[in-house]
């Protein structure tokens, strides 16, 4: 044979040895590949570390929470008993406290103490021909008894004694409408208070029964809280009110009615609550508890409530340290703790840091005094 043809045969068997060998190492490596879910399957689940508590039952103040404006106790619109008189001096201004019978404003009097004096004289005419009519009917009673005077010139005296004393009452009624008058040029507080609004210039022509001021009776405020009508048969006179204003300030309040019919838009009743003390002002927002009395409540920390779909859950600790995923309801919050009506007993144990991130039937590490829980951070489980 040919070197030609025994160098060619001797590369082909080379070139078979080479496929052969790529063979195997690829058969080896799916083999091997094969085998890596297995391994991965033979790993331990992990297990987030989580810091617990048990849910205990406490004695609780309980309160019902409302919203609200501050609103006068008794607002008082004054203006004028008289009208058509030019207003003469304004003595007050808004923010100024009041006393019961205090002038406020004056209106022009010259015309009503000319028509007083007027009425005066009248009234001394008037009385004067009554004296007369009077002396002259007692002459004819004397004269009559004589026989020299008519017994109907006798009842012509009686009836001008009649009419001019009948003068003389018309008179005296028209000056005492004419001292009341000038009395109510005068405008005057009604009751002790401080002054709201002003309306009023010196100058204006004053209208009877126009607003000229306004009056916050007494300096009294009161809190109108808006209470859910499902909560009106716990609210009582004289129950304690906390109520926050806007700036963040305290104020203390009483219950001092219930209004008797509930708002048919709203479906809640107004609660009318004096106000003790603060800075309170009409017209301000308000935020309040109403006291409703003492007890019993199961509490849990508001951290280890995990919101869901609009609705509370809780996870309670198992035997295994897995969590089981439990819905609660909750009334409402007790400082930085959460009371719950349904869902959980006195004694089981809860979640609480890393609750967030857990599901149902998830495995923990309940995490030991001074560890703290890390969220993030899982463990393998034992």
């Amino acid at each position: 044979m040919p070197a030609t043809s025994l160098r060619l045969s001797s590369s082909g068997k080379v070139q078979r040895l080479v496929a052969v060998g790529l063979a195997a190492t690829l058969l080896l490596s799916a083999c091997g590949k094969r085998n890596k879910p297995a391994d991965a399957a033979q790993k331990p689940a992990t297990a987030m570390t989580v810091t617990v508590e048990t849910v205990r039952t406490e004695k609780v103040s309980r309160s019902v929470e409302a919203t609200g404006s501050i609103q006068p106790w008794q607002e008082v619109i004054i203006g004028p008993e008289v009208g058509g008189y030019r207003v003469s001096a304004v003595l007050v201004d808004v923010g100024d406290k009041v006393r019961r019978g205090q002038t406020l404003v004056r209106l022009s009097a010259d015309m009503l103490e000319s028509e007083v004096a007027s009425r005066q004289a009248a009234l001394r005419s008037a009385e004067a021909r009554a004296t007369n009519a009077a002396a002259a009917y007692r002459r004819g009673q004397t004269i009559a008894a004589t026989g020299a005077l008519s017994q109907a010139n006798l009842d012509t005296l009686a009836a001008d004694q009649v009419a001019t004393q009948a003068q003389v009452e018309t008179t005296r009624s028209d000056l005492a409408t004419s001292t009341l008058r000038l009395k109510y040029t005068q405008v005057i507080a009604p009751d002790d208070g401080v002054v709201t609004s002003r309306l009023v210039s010196v100058g204006q022509v004053a209208q009877a029964g126009g607003e000229m001021l306004r009056l916050l009776r007494q300096g009294r405020v009161e809190w109108r809280a808006e209470v859910p009508e499902s909560r009106l048969g716990q609210i009582k006179v004289g129950q304690d009110v906390s109520i926050t204003s806007a700036d963040g300030s305290v104020i203390a309040g009483k219950v001092r009615m219930v209004a008797p019919t509930v708002m048919v838009n709203s479906r809640s009743a107004l609660v009318y609550v004096d106000i003790q003390n603060g800075q309170a002002r009409p017209g301000m927002f308000a935020h309040g508890r109403i006291s409703i009395g003492r007890g019993d409540a199961l509490l849990v920390p508001v951290t280890s409530v995990v919101m869901l779909d609009g609705y509370s859950y809780v996870f309670v600790l198992k035997d295994g340290d897995v969590v089981e995923r439990r819905l609660v309801q909750s009334v409402g919050v007790q400082g930085d703790t959460l009371e719950i009506a349904s869902g959980l007993a006195a004694g089981e144990t809860i979640a609480v840091k890393g609750a967030g991130f857990l599901k149902d039937r998830d495995p923990v590490r309940v995490a030991k005094a001074g560890d703290g829980a890390s969220t993030p951070t899982t463990q393998a489980a034992p």
